[in-house]
Order: structure tokens, then C-alpha cells, then sequence
């Protein structure tokens, strides 16, 4: 069939066969369907909708584009964690070595930041020489040595997702479930894991950021996963102010190593408990620990005895960077970079952040991208010293930009003030994990 027959069937709210969805999919591989006739079909697809069979159909259409990776020959089970993305969003860096302490192989394949949200890749490659790009090969003999490796996507692993994602952020068809679902699920099908942990993020720092829009985006991406025999859990986890303490690749590994080594203080509990909770899930999974409170035990012991942190050294190692930051993570910290505080316009108690600003706010100082191809400068970035809740004086320090001129502060100095509403009375404190799927 022709791309204009599919593009016109679903025009007219028509659902598509799984063989012209594997027509469209192949199209979009091969060269075959232009641009102009993708971006057509995903507006038809976005604004005419998509049933769960045709859900299933392009997930496993996307997942079958490329190589579906094979660890059988690593004795354990694998299993990974996706985030949906967010601001300080930085759990990857402890998960993965605290997973592969506790008997768990983690093959993580990560992303890079785009809009207001950063990406593992970006955080790891402030790792001075840190590797992401390594083949299945070298992948595979990274995980037998070190229990995990993290990776970006490679052009094998569910090629047609990246044509039709840089499509979908060009053209406004992002936030729309079923693509999201089946741009998740096909690329985490390929890595032939036992289990997958979910961390759906809502509120204003997430994609989607009504919690019943999250609900209902963590119930269909824990249905494909059943679909496709994938033992598939999903947290959905709160993103009304940012994650921890800091926003900004280097100063976020340096909150992730300080976690590591025992040393968080009080701003830095968040991302771990969050840690710890995607982890848990994970072991409970994988059947090596029955209860929440069993594996949140077994985490601790491996956090406490620095067994994870030993973890994260040697993988560093592995994947070519400096192991050194696991001794001295303030090596990690730019020395000229200017810190300047953002200060309280009232008296009173935090209620609101609007974490989608000060997630732009750090991409504006260069902390971030707007486009695929741009640049980041990994030094940049924030730290929350306030967090919904939390008394405040006027005048008193609600964060601290650290950039590299002050002409930087000036563009988002006053962005980063308004992002944070102060009243009288105090709010309802927000629920880091709001529910489980």
C-alpha cells in the first residue's frame, strides 16, 4: 500500500492493520516514506488517535526495526529503570550500581537532556573521559565485570525511534500516549531484560503533568510490557519542585557520589529515597528479595558497606573515565564558575516551584538543549536550598546559580524568583511516590 492510502485511512479515523503500521515503520528505516509523509501520519495518528491493538502493533514494529539485544550468557537476572524525564532527575547514577551489588545485571541505555529535562548521558560525560559510546560487545563485558553499563542508544537499537522522535518534538505530536508508550517500550524491549521499573514523573516539572494523564500513561506502558512477556512495574513519583538538590550535569553526579559515599545532607534525602524505591521494586522483581522491607535492607547494607559506590568506580573505569571522583567529588566542580543566590521576595512557607522554569532557567545558562545537536556546558547549573514546605525570610537564599558570568544570572535571575510562590499559610507537603502500577 502506498503512504498516501495509510496516511489517508487513519485521516479518517481509521485503525491501521499491523501490516501497514510494519509498512509505515519499515518506510521510516529504509527512506522509503519522506518526511512530509511521517510527520502526516503521526499528526493523523495524534489527532485521530490509536487503538491498543495498533499500540502494541508500532511498538513491536519499532522494537523488531533493529537488534534486540541477547545477555543469556550473564548469570543473573537483568532488568533496568526508565524515567519519563524531569528536573534533577538523577536516580540512574544510584541505581544502577546499587542493582548490580545486590546479583542484578543492569544494561541501562540512556538518553541526552532536551528541553527543560537533562539526560544521563549528558551527567556521565562530565565524568572526565567517560565513555557512552561502546558496542554490544564491549557493553556485554562491562556488565560481567561490574554488574552494569550505560550506554547511549545505537543505531541497531530500535532505529525507526529516533527519526520519529526528532519528528515528533519538530512538529508538536510529543505528549501523546501511545507514541510515548511505543518509543519507551520498544527501545526497553530490545535490551532482553526480566524487569522493568518505571518512574512516571508528574507535576510541573514532568512531560505530562496531570497525575491522571501519568496514571494513565503508567498503566498503558505496564500493559505493553505485560503484552510483550516483560515483567513491567511503574511508580509515579512527584516532579512539583526538582528532585534533590542540584539541576546540572556535573553538580548532579557530584549529589550521586555524595549519596554514595553516605555523606547526602538534608536536600539530597529525596533522590535518595526515591533511589532506593526504584531499586527495591527492581529486587522484588528479579526475586531476589520478597518484601519492600527485606530489599530496602539489602539496599542499605550495600550503600553503607561502600559496596555500590565500588560498583560505580569500577564502571567508570570500564567505560574509560577517571575513577577518582569516587574519592574526591568535589574534582567534579568547576573553580571559576561564579555562585550567585537567588533570594526570597517574602516571608513565609514555599508552597509552589514551578520546576518546568528552573529547569529552563539551567538550559538558558547552558546547563541543557534546545535542539538535538546543540552544545551543554556540563559545569552549570542549580541548587535548591528550599523545598515546598520550608520557611523562608525575604532576603533569604532559595537557590544558588552557578554559571559562568553574571550577565547569565541576569537573564534568569528573576525567572528563577518568580518560579517560586511564597504565602502565609503552609501547604500540603508534596508525596515523593504518589502511587505504584
Amino acid at each position: 500500500m502506498r503512504p498516501q492510502e495509510i496516511i489517508a485511512k487513519k485521516r479518517d479515523g481509521k485503525a491501521l492493520s499491523d501490516g501497514e503500521i510494519g509498512s509505515f515503520i519499515d518506510g521510516v528505516c529504509d527512506g522509503s516514506w519522506a518526511d512530509y509523509q511521517i510527520t502526516a501520519l503521526v499528526m493523523a495518528m495524534f489527532i485521530r488517535g490509536l487503538n491498543r491493538r495498533e499500540q502494541y502493533a508500532i511498538t513491536s514494529s519499532m522494537l523488531n526495526s533493529g537488534t534486540i539485544m541477547d545477555f543469556s550468557d550473564i548469570d543473573a537476572p537483568k532488568a533496568d529503570k526508565h524515567s519519563t524525564g524531569g528536573v534533577g532527575d538523577k536516580t540512574s547514577l544510584i541505581i544502577a550500581p546499587l542493582a548490580a551489588a545486590c546479583g542484578i545485571a543492569v544494561p541501562m541505555v540512556s538518553g541526552r537532556g532536551l528541553g527543560h529535562t537533562g539526560g544521563t548521558l549528558d551527567k556521565l560525560e562530565s565524568i572526565p573521559g567517560y565513555n557512552v559510546n561502546l558496542s554490544f560487545a564491549r557493553l556485554k563485558k562491562v556488565m560481567k565485570e561490574c554488574g552494569f553499563g550505560l550506554i547511549g542508544q545505537t543505531k541497531q537499537i530500535a532505529p525507526a525511534d529516533k527519526t520519529l522522535y526528532a519528528l515528533r518534538d519538530a512538529t508538536a505530536t510529543v505528549p501523546y500516549i501511545p507514541l510515548i508508550v511505543a518509543s519507551i517500550m520498544s527501545k526497553k524491549l530490545a535490551e532482553g531484560l526480566d524487569a522493568l521499573v518505571l518512574d512516571v514523573k508528574t507535576g510541573s516539572g514532568a512531560f505530562i503533568q496531570r497525575f491522571a494523564d501519568s496514571k494513565k500513561l503508567a498503566e498503558e506502558l505496564c500493559s505493553t510490557g505485560k503484552a510483550f512477556g516483560l515483567n513491567t512495574q511503574a511508580l509515579i513519583t512527584d516532579m512539583s519542585q526538582p528532585l534533590g538538590k542540584f539541576v546540572g550535569n556535573a553538580l548532579e553526579v557530584y549529589e550521586c557520589l555524595k549519596i554514595l559515599r553516605g555523606e547526602a545532607d538534608t536536600t539530597m534525602l529525596p533522590t535518595l529515597e526515591l533511589s532506593l524505591a526504584l531499586t527495591a521494586n527492581m529486587l522484588i522483581q528479579c526475586g531476589i528479595e520478597r518484601t519492600l522491607d527485606a530489599a530496602n535492607a539489602k539496599l542499605r547494607k550495600v550503600l553503607g558497606s561502600g559496596e555500590a559506590l565500588d560498583r560505580f568506580r569500577q564502571n567508570i573505569e570500564l567505560q574509560d573515565g577517571d575513577p577518582k571522583v569516587c574519592d574526591k567529588p568535589e574534582t567534579l566542580l568547576a573553580k571559576r564558575l561564579a555562585e550567585i543566590p537567588i533570594l526570597a521576595a517574602a516571608t513565609g512557607y514555599v508552597s509552589e516551584i514551578d520546576t518546568f522554569a528552573v529547569g529552563r532557567a539551567v538550559c538558558d545558562i547552558g546547563g541543557g538543549r534546545v535542539k538535538a545537536d546543540d552544545g551543554v556546558d556540563h559545569a552549570v547549573g542549580y541548587a535548591c536550598e528550599k523545598q515546598i514546605g520550608d520557611t523562608v525570610r525575604k532576603g533569604e537564599t532559595l537557590g544558588v546559580v552557578y554559571c559562568r558570568s553574571k550577565k547569565q544570572v541576569d537573564a534568569v535571575g528573576e525567572k528563577l524568583q518568580n518560579a517560586y510562590k511564597i504565602t502565609k499559610e503552609i501547604s500540603r507537603i508534596t508525596k515523593l511516590i504518589k502511587a505504584t502500577v
